[in-house]
Order: structure tokens, then C-alpha cells, then sequence
């Protein structure tokens, strides 16, 4: 129950920072492709990006491919995509790099998120949100809106390089673990832990991007591009 009630305080918070409690209506842009809404494909500036593109194939918290993700690509706006690029650099010469888990997000894939929430299946619930009942998840980690329809959000890990071979360094949680303890600065994980997200974020930060505090993979440029409209073109 002490998880449940700091879900719930988290909820205000949550919304304000997805920019739905102090923003006025946000509007869907009529754009049909990812050209004409600003989207660029994040390997025409790094090719050989490592994508691990959660929603376009079933291992998500939802068991399934989720509604608008028919292809694994990551799209984001223009800006956002250089400033992924620049992180990238830096970070190779460092001897790590990315892997990318979400970019760009169609707003019917957020709807999608809402109805799972509503429904009775909870084959997900040991790996994803072992705390909380299924329908705790509204408002405080599930919302009918989301800053990643807006072009310029992006969730992601950092990984160690070897030569050729990288593997990703332990944070603490997995991707979309519903939890306090994937809150960036949780005072549950260990000091390792913690190193390896404060390195994510200071490259992050040096690239432009921000840190959602309620999640350690989750980045959004600073200032947005675009900070008043979702998107809801298909990902193909």
C-alpha cells in the first residue's frame, strides 16, 4: 500500500511534467507521413544506432505490438534527432554508446496504452508493475497524452563497448518498470547503479535533453520544437 500511495502523489506531478496540467489544449497535427510532420528517421544521422524499439514488437509491458508501430524505426524531430547524434559522438568516445527503446510516439498508441490499462489482462503485471493493481497505472504513470506524440521525447539506455561487443549497464530497473524505484535519483538502488544513470544524464544534458525525474530512460530536448502538438502519424 505505501507503493500505492506514492503513485498516486506522483500523478499531479506526472501530468504537469507530460505538460498536461499547465498547458492549454494541445492539438493533433494533420500530418499524414513523417516528412510532412517534421519526423526524421534517426539512422539517416547515425545508421548504425543500436535500436531495441519496445512497442514495434511484443516485449513492452502491454505483451503485444502496440497500435501505430507497424516497423522499428525511431522518428523525432529534426532537432531532437541532431541532438541524439551529438550524444552519440561524445559517447563513443567515451567507449559507450545508446540503444534507444522509444523516439516518437503516435497519439493512437497512447490510446491504445489507455485501453490495456482498462483491461482484465495482467500477464505483464510480475515484470512491469509487481506493486501496484493494473488500474493504479492511470494518471500517475499512464496518460491519455504524452510528450513523446510531440516529436522530441525519447526513452533510452547507455551501454558499454568492447571492441565490437557493447552491452548495456545495469540501472537498476528494466525499461517501463512502474515502479519509485526507476524515479532517476531512488535512494533503493546502489551506488553502481546510480553512477551509470548519472552518467545517461550528464550526456544527455550535454547533448540538450532532460531528465524526466519519475523515469531514468526518459529524455525530452530543452526548449521542445513543437511544445503544443501531437502527432499521430503511423510509424511504417
Amino acid at each position: 500500500m505505501k507503493v500505492r500511495g506514492t503513485a498516486l502523489a506522483l500523478a499531479s506531478f506526472a501530468l504537469a511534467a507530460a505538460g498536461c496540467a499547465s498547458r492549454p489544449a494541445m492539438t493533433i497535427a494533420p500530418a499524414t507521413t513523417p516528412e510532412a510532420a517534421g519526423l526524421v528517421d534517426v539512422r539517416t544521422l547515425v545508421p548504425d544506432i543500436d535500436l531495441d524499439m519496445r512497442y514495434a514488437g511484443a516485449n513492452n509491458f502491454t505483451g503485444a505490438v502496440v497500435d501505430g508501430y507497424a516497423a522499428p524505426r525511431c522518428y523525432l524531430l529534426a532537432p531532437a534527432a541532431k541532438a541524439i547524434q551529438r550524444a552519440e559522438a561524445a559517447l563513443r568516445a567515451q567507449g559507450h554508446r545508446l540503444r534507444i527503446f522509444d523516439c516518437y510516439r503516435p497519439a493512437r498508441a497512447v490510446r491504445s496504452f489507455v485501453a490495456w490499462a482498462n483491461n482484465d489482462d495482467e500477464s505483464t503485471r510480475a515484470r512491469f508493475y509487481p506493486a501496484l493493481e493494473k488500474r493504479e497505472l492511470l494518471g500517475g504513470y499512464i496518460s491519455p497524452t504524452s510528450g513523446h506524440s510531440r516529436g522530441a521525447t525519447i526513452d533510452l539506455t547507455l551501454m558499454r563497448c568492447d571492441g565490437s561487443h557493447c552491452a548495456p549497464l545495469d540501472m537498476g530497473t528494466d525499461f517501463d518498470f512502474f515502479d519509485p524505484l526507476a524515479n532517476t535519483d531512488s535512494p533503493r538502488i546502489t551506488p553502481a547503479q546510480r553512477a551509470n544513470r548519472e552518467r545517461l544524464r550528464d550526456a544527455m544534458r550535454q547533448a540538450g535533453l532532460r531528465n524526466y525525474p519519475m523515469e531514468w530512460w526518459h529524455y525530452t530536448l530543452d526548449p521542445e520544437p513543437a511544445p503544443k502538438t501531437f502527432f499521430d502519424v503511423p510509424i511504417e
